[in-house]
């Protein structure tokens, strides 16, 4: 059991200490994980990494109903909460007011972790929504790809899958969200 998971299971059990912990552990974690995410943004994105960590922080903590079974589980609402903010932040970018249209991306050319311009992330969040309703596994997976830049077999992990049923959840993603990315532009 890791330290993080320990300190999660302290924290549902009203140790208010715990909760003073957990932050210096899984801050560098999520700090290289933004990075990561931030390094491959388009030049000239206005969210730095750093600003992604605190957003996504502010966003687990806020509710206070919130709790985590293990470390696994809660990356992946780390990486849940990091997207809806950079989903928040282009969708702003891209408002009418500010001049934004979608355009046409081929599924095919991302490649994940990508180099996504706003556009992109809110076609690919569209998509998203559609496909938990068809396979909310397949959606999680391909959150934790592309919103995290997780690989196939650290996403497997954050799932409880194994690798192998987790690259046929991607192999269906990808070609469910090629679909509805195409039906999208038509």
């Amino acid at each position: 059991m890791s330290e993080v998971t320990r300190i999660l299971d302290r924290v549902q059990s009203g140790d208010p200490k715990a909760a003073e912990e957990l932050p210096p552990l899984v801050y560098e974690e999520l700090r290289k994980l933004a990075a990561q995410k931030m390094a491959r943004e388009a030049a000239g994105h206005t969210l730095q990494p750093t600003a992604l960590v605190h957003e996504a922080w502010l966003r687990l903590v806020s509710n206070d109903c919130q709790t985590w079974q293990n470390r696994a589980h809660f990356f992946g609402a780390a990486a849940e909460a990091m997207r809806r903010v950079l989903i928040d932040h282009a969708r702003h970018k891209q408002a009418a007011r500010h001049g934004g249209r979608l355009e046409r991306v081929d599924l095919q050319e991302i490649d994940v972790p990508t180099t996504a311009k706003e556009e992109t992330l809110l076609r690919v969040d569209e998509a998203l929504v559609g496909l938990a309703r068809e396979d909310a596994k397949a959606a999680e997976l391909v959150k934790l790809r592309f919103f995290s830049g997780l690989t196939v077999e650290e996403a497997a992990l954050a799932l409880g899958v194994t690798d192998r049923t987790a690259r046929r959840y991607w192999r269906f993603a990808r070609a469910w969200l090629y679909d509805e990315l195409r039906r999208q532009t038509r």
